[in-house]
């Protein structure tokens, strides 16, 4: 007792728990044609994952696709990677990552990766085979409910591949190219150009946008990309 009244003691409020932030990996290694788009498509990706909400973190160092390393990771991003850029027991690593739900996302030369893989050529969804010269125009067309407001009518300027297969019957297309408006595509009616699936173990997302310098700045191509972003990493259904 003091002063006749009873002292209480007082208990702070326990703090709440930081959530760690979810982290993505922007892998940009090549050993074939280096694009010069990647610093940009670095920075781009870093300013739409801090608007999700996401850390990201960028290396070209191939070490990182071991088992400990990559737990650290919601998804990675191959970011216009080209050829051979993991040797057998990474790959295996990556294997095992997007098997246990870790996300993947390609954009564009994600195709023209690691050929001699066949894992990840299910994981990419199709192979680059060719494209024609310069930079070709076209509308996408996007497949019902993949859509995004403002992206209607949406005449992109692009190097716009040519894929070994049509990836139509193992992926969910997300938007197509109209062959009819420029000159060197050799898929025809049907050209996907984004696609995603889960077919093995983890949320899959390619882009074959993301070879020109200027399409980063273009809002729309910034929220096709921000929904890849989203989608792999579990933050939204919506591919």
């Amino acid at each position: 007792m003091l002063g006749g009244c009873a002292v209480r003691e007082r208990h702070a409020a326990a703090p709440e728990p930081v959530a760690s932030p979810l982290r993505i990996l922007v892998f940009t290694r090549t050993s074939g044609w280096r694009h010069d788009s990647i610093p940009v498509a670095i920075e781009t990706l870093r300013e739409l994952g801090g608007e999700a909400g996401l850390q990201v973190e960028h290396s070209e160092d191939p070490m990182q696709f071991d088992a400990d390393t990559l737990s650290r990771y919601r998804a990675v991003v191959f970011a216009n990677t080209t050829l051979d850029v993991l040797d057998v027991a990474q790959q295996q690593a990556f294997e095992r990552f997007v098997g246990a739900g870790g996300g993947y996302i390609g954009i564009h030369s994600a195709a023209d990766t690691e050929y001699d893989w066949a894992w990840y050529g299910e994981l990419v969804g199709a192979r680059f085979d060719s494209h024609p010269p310069g930079l070709q125009a076209s509308p996408l067309r996007f497949e019902a409910g993949h859509a995004l407001a403002g992206t209607e009518g949406w005449q992109v300027r692009d190097e716009l591949y040519n894929y070994r297969r049509n990836p139509r019957a193992h992926v969910d297309v997300i938007a197509s190219a109209d062959e009819s408006t420029y000159a060197g595509g050799t898929m025809g009616a049907d050209h996907p150009i984004a696609w995603c699936h889960t077919r093995l173990g983890g949320r899959a997302w390619y882009t074959g946008l993301g070879h020109d310098i200027p399409l980063y700045a273009d809002p729309r191509f910034r929220a096709h990309l921000s929904r890849g972003l989203r989608y792999a990493t579990g933050q939204s259904d919506d591919c």
